[in-house]
């Protein structure tokens, strides 16, 4: 057997093995590419790749400038290749993830996300854009929801999504819940899913589509920035701190295993900090 070959079979035994473990489909499909990537890219019989390799790697990866974020991802990935698959520690102490980036999140104005909806005149997608902002939704776990996992009673979903398929309770606005009610009721064409694809019931809309919706309802309403769908889930954060709102019951609104991934919120409350006067003021 070829390098090539042995390379390929690893991969289908990843995949195999992720699987199993409930990955997500996007999530097999970045960690298979990211190991074939490596793979390649040390170019020897995997038991024989050291820790040398994997820093000779990350030098590479340097030299491309690629993000923190990216970085640390294909080091997940290979480290669950060889940990899992392989049966070997190569990714240990001596192998250095690079600082994760403190980045604040953005978000927009409640004028901002008036403005960004009073230009969507196709229902299913102004629907689309009031459900990541008004349940605080990942656009994957958007596109995917089904109808049955909606109680119109109580104003609450239940969300399946993510590593082992976990789920977790969100809110529904009385607004977008009559609009979905009378969207599902009303369309032709009967399906499972609230966003199904046109031309096939049985599927959802891609996170791409979705995508394409916001880009283009931000450039029909003049935006100058860049918008885009996790904008709509910060937003919902934010809003809600600014209200009010616990944080501990946003943490769980949208589904941080972790409060410190909530807390980068606090930070963009905006309406918070204006209601602070300067000293120079006194």
């Amino acid at each position: 057997m070829n390098l090539q070959e042995e390379f390929e079979n690893l991969i289908k035994k990843l995949e195999i093995e992720l699987k199993i473990k409930g990955f997500t489909k996007a999530t097999i499909s970045t960690y298979k590419r990211h190991c074939l990537e490596f793979l390649k890219f040390v170019n020897k019989e995997p038991i024989k790749v050291s820790v040398d390799d994997v820093k000779a790697y990350q030098a590479n990866l340097s030299d491309k400038g690629l993000k923190t974020s990216s970085v640390i991802l294909k080091l997940s990935s290979i480290k669950f290749l060889f940990h899992e698959v392989i049966g070997y520690e190569l990714i240990n102490q001596k192998v250095k993830y690079p600082k994760r980036e403190k980045k604040i999140p953005d978000a927009l104005t409640k004028e901002e996300i008036k403005r960004l909806f009073s230009v969507v005149s196709n229902k299913k997608h102004l629907l689309l854009l009031k459900f990541m902002y008004g349940s605080g939704l990942r656009v994957a776990e958007c596109v995917s929801f089904k109808l049955k996992d909606m109680n119109f009673d109580e104003c609450i979903a239940k969300v399946i999504a993510g590593k082992g398929n976990k789920q977790r309770m969100i809110i529904l606005s009385k607004d977008f819940m009559n609009e979905a009610k009378f969207y599902s009721e009303k369309r032709k064409m009967k399906s499972e899913y609230l966003f199904p694809t046109k031309n096939n019931p049985n599927k959802p809309i891609t996170t791409r589509m979705a995508q394409k919706v916001i880009e283009k309802a931000a450039k029909d309403a003049g935006f100058d920035k860049r918008i885009y769908c996790h904008i709509l889930r910060s937003s919902f954060a934010t809003h809600l701190l600014e209200g009010g709102t616990n944080i501990r019951y946003i943490q769980e609104l949208l589904g941080h295993a972790d409060l410190s991934t909530t807390q980068r919120y606090t930070k963009v409350n905006t309406e918070q900090l204006k209601k602070i006067k300067s000293p120079l003021d006194n």
